[in-house]
């Protein structure tokens, strides 16, 4: 199944190459707030679209991230993403994105299938127009089910803008 949605957010991200948009690999390490639950390492893979609304500093677009850990609990969602500029380099990222979470064993479950990803970032970018960031998230299920433990991630994040 995990197979079949990398090709499926892959094979999206190739059949609009020409807009400005990113894929972003991330890695890290996830904390599950649930004392019985085991923290593990994490990795990431986002698609970004292009914006569809452009200002001066803030650009808004949609997007699609998928999580694995180590031990196989998996995420994947869609949503909106904001990206606030500070500088010529500098950004901020927030986004919210609900989606689908399936926990590979009991220690782990976040009370539902049902969970919301958010995030925080703060990143620079490259002379190559590529970006590197650091990224906060949050996984939960807004209190839609009787338990909701949630799990937070710091992850360290590559940018590659084709």
């Amino acid at each position: 199944m995990i197979k079949s949605i990398l090709a499926s957010v892959l094979l999206a991200a190739a059949a609009t190459t020409a807009q400005a948009q990113s894929v972003i690999f991330g890695a890290g390490y996830a904390d599950f707030s649930n004392s019985d639950s085991d923290d593990l390492a994490i990795f990431s893979l986002e698609y970004q679209h292009k914006p569809f609304h452009q200002a001066t500093r803030f650009g808004a677009t949609w997007g699609a991230a998928l999580s694995v850990d180590e031990d196989g609990n998996t995420h994947i969602g869609a949503g909106l993403i904001g990206i606030y500029s500070l500088s010529d380099r500098w950004f901020v990222e927030g986004s919210v994105m609900p989606g689908y979470f399936n926990a590979s064993d009991n220690d782990n479950d976040l009370g539902g299938e049902f969970q919301i990803r958010s995030l925080l970032g703060l990143g620079y970018t490259l002379d190559s127009g590529n970006k590197v960031s650091m990224a906060i998230t949050h996984k939960s299920n807004a209190s839609t089910q009787d338990d909701n433990p949630g799990v937070n991630t710091l992850l360290l994040r590559y940018h590659y803008a084709f």
